[in-house]
């Protein structure tokens, strides 16, 4: 018996259409840290004690151009957003499509997706701490750090009763914000519309070969694009062609934005940055305070955006079993939206740390974006296979990744001079990700390798005497085990042994539970199949991997379903309060490993192992991370011996 898979799938692949309620969402949930980016990007080019010159100016506005071009329109808007797995997007969901191609697939999967976390961390402090600033263009001696550090607060407060209540308003407060940077740009350029010849490639190409480390600028430039992963990331929330369209409105708001930026900064040539906001000196003296509060709600709906983007990523994650089990929460009814405690409080302490070791956003424009480059360049991997698999024609698809790649490799070197100046901090974090990831990942494969299966069919009558007889105790009506087998054909000897061994486990019912990762990210489907008449039942469900699962409502509707198809029958002599049919009770039995001491592995593995044993121990519960009714869970240690010890020299003596 099979059951289809979630209603709302088929919804949610409607969502890939045109409609405008789709592309007002777009605004408030993909384009805030792309958005926000005229905040800082100027600023991060010329920077603190750079005297203002032509050649910056042209030079930085002519590549931010071609850089939002060809890096965010060309790769991320209309090719990679190609690439979707049922309507959902981002580094794993783009993995999980070409992931039965190559093992070693997932690796620029664990690097990409951790170092885009990694990068996370210093998003929403440079994003909240440029709108700030604008307070000190009205008292130039503000201290603002305590102003960032309370929005911050309130935001990863608000996190835990979800977005859902406001979530209407984000798309008009951005369309807001963009149709005020292409005012202010137009505004600015009007003075000056000779910037716009800055449109020529050639300002960009005499940037880097003739100005003096004008190749370091670039790392600058690269602002302007980190947050086009985030649209590719988001894009199962609103849809490719939703996104496409906002994204001509956004584009041209960030362009005239730009070059009023770039035609504002050539009034003041031979000057510093020092009195100078490229971003708030475009701004009337009169319309100054509501723009600070303007720019403020885009930056908090950025981090908004970014922080759920994170809580996304950690669960595909833990979903596609490279990470360790983590809480997660529904705060509203809203599809894909999900709230991870640990990772929220760990989010903010983090950036208020950032916040007040970096206190000033120039400070974080020299780290800020180094990790996300490396994200890019896992991207253009993957997306290779992917248009290999596709059939592209070889010599476009060669082409366009040898342009991707040889953008990204230059942005690359170019921000490895934010190494020391902060950069260190997110290539730290992404690499304890990273480390994270592999050690979690290893882990798991050297268990599997050495579990030892029994054929069921074994068991099968011995299972059966168990379940009739009335001399043992009865354990439960259902008792449930999880189990990797991906067959009904074997299961764990450890399982076997659970039941039969020691203290006998007579139930009525004996299920068998195994749950497969679907590459689809919604799939809710399951099987069944009765592998002993009144007895044994082995179920497999398949859940996509951004599904939370949730086994015991799942196999209480299975059960109910079968009862009510007579599969299999249930006989409840006492009071209940299910009015459609007797259910019983439930007993799930949960197997957690511990590394025996019996081991005898070499020192790599040996280490790999007692780190993923310390996560597994420090991880989200077992039985709570698969939805499993607490109050009815049995938890079994067995020891694991992976490498058995060779013989004891051991001596008896008279």
């Amino acid at each position: 018996m099979t059951a289809s898979s979630h209603p709302s799938t088929h919804a949610h692949s409607a969502a890939q259409h045109f409609a405008w309620g789709g592309v007002l969402l777009a605004f408030g949930i993909v384009f805030g840290d792309i958005g926000t980016s005229p905040l800082y990007v100027f600023k991060a080019i010329i920077g603190e004690s750079t005297p203002i010159n032509e050649t910056l100016v042209y030079g930085g506005v002519s590549a931010v151009f071609w850089t939002l071009t060809f890096q965010t329109t060309l790769k991320y808007v209309l090719i990679t957003m190609r690439a979707d797995n049922n309507g959902e997007g981002g580094i794993f969901s783009l993995y999980t499509l070409i992931r039965r191609h190559g093992r070693w697939l997932l690796w620029p999967a664990i690097l990409g997706g951790s170092f885009m976390i990694a990068d996370s961390l210093i998003t929403p402090p440079i994003s909240v701490t440029s709108a700030m600033e604008g307070l000190q263009q009205l008292n130039a001696g503000l201290e603002i750090v305590p102003f960032t550090i309370g929005i911050i607060l309130i935001l990863f407060l608000f996190q835990q009763t979800g977005t859902s209540r406001i979530g209407r308003f984000f798309g008009p407060a951005m369309i807001v914000w963009f149709g005020m940077l292409a005012t202010l740009g137009v505004a600015n350029m009007w003075s000056n519309p000779a910037v716009l010849q800055a449109i020529n490639p050639y300002y960009a190409y005499n940037l880097l070969v003739n100005y003096p480390n004008g190749f370091w600028v670039l790392g600058g430039v690269f602002l302007c694009t980190t947050g086009a992963e985030a649209l590719y990331a988001d894009m199962g929330h609103v849809g490719r062609k939703n996104i496409q369209i906002a994204w001509i409105f956004v584009k041209t708001a960030l362009i005239l934005c730009y070059f009023g930026e770039a035609a504002m900064l050539l009034q003041h040539q031979g000057e510093t940055l020092e009195g100078i906001h490229p971003f708030y000196d475009m701004v009337p003296d009169w319309f100054l305070v509501p723009s600070i509060i303007i720019a403020t709600s885009a930056t908090i709906i950025a981090s908004q955006a970014l922080i759920s983007g994170t809580f996304t990523l950690l669960n595909e994650a833990v979903r596609l079993n490279v990470w360790p089990k983590l809480r997660v929460e529904f705060p509203t009814e809203m599809r894909g939206q999900i709230y991870v405690p640990t990772i929220n409080w760990l989010m903010m302490a983090g950036c208020i740390l950032v916040v007040l070791y970096f206190r000033e956003s120039s400070n974080m424009e020299a780290a800020y974006g180094l990790s996300v480059t490396l994200t890019m360049l896992m991207t253009t991997i993957l997306l290779a296979f992917y248009l290999y698999t596709r059939r592209v024609n070889i010599f476009l698809r060669i082409l366009l990744i040898a342009v991707f790649l040889t953008i990204e490799t230059v942005f690359l070197i170019s921000n490895l001079s934010k190494v020391a100046h902060g950069g260190w901090l997110t290539l730290l974090l992404g690499a304890l990700l990273v480390s994270t990831m592999y050690v979690w990942y290893v882990g798991r494969q050297l268990k599997a390798k050495y579990l030892k299966y029994v054929r069921l069919g074994q068991f099968q009558e011995q299972l059966a005497l168990l379940s009739n007889d009335r001399n043992q105790p009865k354990y439960a009506t259902h008792l449930v085990y999880l189990t990797s087998s991906d067959t009904p054909e074997k299961i764990e000897e450890r399982i076997v042994e659970s039941i039969l061994a020691q203290r006998p486990k007579r139930a009525d019912l004996y299920w068998f539970v195994h749950v497969d990762v679907d590459d689809a990210p919604y799939t809710m489907a399951y099987s069944a199949k009765i592998v002993e008449p009144e007895e044994i039942v082995y179920v497999r469900f398949r859940l996509g991997f951004r599904v939370v699962p949730r086994l015991s409502l799942f196999l209480k509707q299975v059960t109910g379903e079968m009862i009510a198809n007579k599969e299999v029958t249930i006989e409840q002599k006492y009071f209940t309060t299910e009015r459609q049919y007797l259910l019983g009770d439930f007993r799930f039995v949960v197997m957690k490993s511990f590394l025996s001491l019996e081991n005898n592995l070499p020192f790599w593995q040996n280490m790999i192992m007692q780190i993923h044993f310390f996560l597994s121990r420090i991880s989200y519960p077992d039985a709570k991370a698969y939805g499993l009714d607490y109050n009815n869970v049995v938890l079994e240690q067995v020891p694991l011996v992976i490498s058995e010890p060779g013989e004891v020299n051991l001596v008896r003596e008279e």
